[in-house]
């Protein structure tokens, strides 16, 4: 890999990892649906020239924009919301097997002893991780994080059998779709909106400004550009460093308590997706 390119996937999983802090700062803020639903706003506002219509792949985007946007961001920062940015970096990575086990059962591909191997380990470290006396307290977000885990990984499937799609115009129409959604689950089942509007602090609008522009402009859009040049093989293991420091920024921004058997769970997990990155032919894309 070229150093420059090296350089750029090393500067997006520094992005992708950060996320998970700025998110948690976000939902200190701002109720997690609002927050969420003014992310893809602002996201829209910036894709509105890419909001092209795709003819005969409409149903598909809409089931991505879905389970990828409404449904995942909305429950993963919920997630984020009820439990510490570092455990979330970890829980999210439940996508990776859960896509896996989905594309046995929905597109019949075949996986050897290797990756299940991986999807055991990849369980494993999140059921440490999840049953640490730290972590017990605030199992309602773990729940939360998985569940966006497997909706993420619902809408890897459909994404494999996406094609002619650009990325800037799937994600516009995901922000299209997911913005309004979100927002009108806030204004249903949460509360005190205009008030958190109204006390945020730069800090907060800061963090919601990261989580659209950084995760989602740099960090994807780059990260497919990589994919167009290299071997998935090379870049999937290389964006395993994300979640690795999602834990770190999450212990030294946050001070969030970290244990041994939190680092034991997250190293298993960790192994276990890279196991199955290594192994697998499609994208690993981190949960941000």
């Amino acid at each position: 890999m070229a150093p420059q390119h090296l350089l750029f996937m090393l500067l997006i999983c520094t992005i992708w990892g950060f996320n998970f802090v700025a998110a948690k700062v976000g939902v200190g803020q701002l109720p997690p649906l609002l927050f969420s639903g003014l992310r893809f706003a602002v996201l829209f506002a910036v894709l509105i020239p890419f909001l092209k219509v795709a003819p005969g792949r409409m149903r598909d985007i809409f089931l991505i924009a879905m389970f990828n946007g409404a449904i995942h961001f909305g429950l993963m920062f919920i997630g984020v919301s009820l439990t510490a940015a570092s455990v979330m970096a970890v829980i999210v990575q439940l996508n990776v097997p859960f896509a896996t086990i989905l594309s046995i059962v929905m597109l019949g591909e075949q996986v050897k002893w290797r990756r299940w191997a991986g999807i055991a380990m990849t369980f494993l470290g999140v059921m440490i991780v999840s049953f640490d006396p730290h972590v017990l307290d605030s199992l309602t977000g773990v729940f939360f994080g998985a569940a966006a885990a497997l909706s993420g990984a619902i809408a890897a499937i459909f994404m494999r059998r996406l094609s002619g799609v650009g990325v800037f115009q799937l994600q516009s129409w995901t922000a299209a779709i997911t913005a309004p959604l979100l927002l009108l689950a806030s204004l249903t089942f949460e509360t005190g909106q205009l008030a958190a509007i109204e006390s945020a602090s730069w800090l907060g609008w800061g963090a919601l400004l990261f989580t659209a522009f950084g995760a989602s402009l740099i960090g994807h859009n780059g990260y497919y550009y990589l994919l167009q040049r290299y071997e998935v093989s090379l870049i999937a293991p290389l964006s395993l460093l994300s979640p690795i420091l999602g834990v770190v920024f999450g212990v030294w921004v946050l001070g969030e308590p970290i244990t041994t058997r939190i680092i034991l769970g997250a190293l298993t997990a960790f192994l276990g997706v890279g196991i199955l990155a290594i192994r697998g032919k499609q994208p690993v894309e981190t949960a941000t």
